[in-house]
């Protein structure tokens, strides 16, 4: 007889530059006990600031990738994104873990995780431009390309997914984010 808890679900938080993910993720990591946050890998300069991210070069990525030290990666506008294989240790003690995921790799993600909870995150395009304009991450020219991609959708065949509205108050779409994760999280562990 298997003694061992299930796993915590990843809780992959997807959605358009913009619309709010991190935000969603910290209001999330504030109401829910027991959720944690997965770091991802980048290689993106550790001075360009936005999410709270492990910075590494293009070298040291292709180092990892062939260890295997990533239990996911992908490439998305310019950079190479990756999720540690520690996410299993965070896994074993948290309710959930939540995670930026590119929707492009939400199948793949499925199969790596087995239990994957996708939050598809929206907002209105008005409200998506406002927010990229001021970040000041991107020029205007791929403040355009980001929005030209926000209706992108998240690929068929994935077993759980939660539309999650980001246009109006950030509390709002936490706690409907929240109501939808509750039945799939883990008790809280020491």
């Amino acid at each position: 007889m298997n003694t061992q808890p299930a796993k915590a679900p990843v809780i992959a938080v997807v959605g358009p530059s913009g619309v709010g993910k991190d935000s969603l993720m910290d209001a999330l990591l504030e109401r829910v006990p027991g959720l944690v946050r997965q770091r991802r890998i980048i290689t993106r300069a550790p001075e360009l600031g936005g999410e709270d991210y492990d910075a590494v070069t293009e070298d040291r990525f292709a180092t990892l990738c062939s260890a295997p030290g990533f239990a996911l990666h992908w490439q998305a506008h310019g950079l190479r994104y990756a999720i540690p294989r520690d996410i299993d240790e965070l896994r074993n003690r948290a309710s959930g873990v939540l995670v930026n995921l590119s929707r492009k790799v939400l199948l793949e993600a499925e199969a790596a995780f087995g239990t994957l909870i996708v939050l598809s995150v929206t907002a209105a395009p008005e409200a998506l431009a406002a927010r990229l304009s001021a970040r000041g991450r991107e020029d205007s020219a791929e403040v355009e390309r980001r929005l030209a991609r926000a209706s992108t959708p998240v690929p068929a065949g994935l077993s759980q997914v939660f539309d999650i509205d980001n246009s109006g108050q950030l509390e709002e779409a936490a706690k409907v984010a929240e109501t939808a994760l509750m039945p799939w999280l883990q008790p809280e562990r020491a």
